[in-house]
């Protein structure tokens, strides 16, 4: 996953395909990278007030320079960035939904998951249907 926001700039449900997965510079780029767990994010992770899915990152240039270390406790999908992150889910839903899908069977599918009491009342089996191709 950090190889390819390195190398493209973002991470997306089809960075997740065998086209992006084929790429040997993703596989070059993991080779060079060391992962060390950080002993407090993986205890935050497990403590349940918090939850916390926290990373960072920094990079070291052969030169000996580096970046400056990134650090993210609570991402964008966070239950407590909800808010915020509300918008971004659903702009992802319509991606990922358009990679897929014809436009009506879009519209019909997003027009279901966007109307919650509509949502809970219909059978899954139904809405399991929509995503019939």
């Amino acid at each position: 996953m950090t190889a390819i926001g390195l190398i493209f700039g973002r991470l997306t449900a089809a960075d997740y395909e065998d086209e992006v997965a084929h790429d040997a510079r993703i596989d070059a780029l993991r080779a060079r990278m060391t992962c060390v767990e950080e002993a407090r994010y993986s205890r935050d992770y497990h403590d349940p007030d918090k939850r916390s899915i926290a990373n960072a990152i920094q990079v070291f240039f052969k030169d000996g320079s580096s970046t400056e270390r990134v650090e993210v406790e609570y991402p964008i999908g966070h239950r407590r960035r909800r808010p915020e992150g509300i918008p971004h889910l659903e702009a992802k839903f319509r991606t990922n939904l358009a990679r897929r899908f014809p436009p009506r069977q879009q519209q019909a599918i997003l027009a279901l998951a966007l109307d919650q009491a509509r949502l809970e009342a219909t059978p899954v089996h139904e809405f399991v249907d929509l995503f019939v191709i």
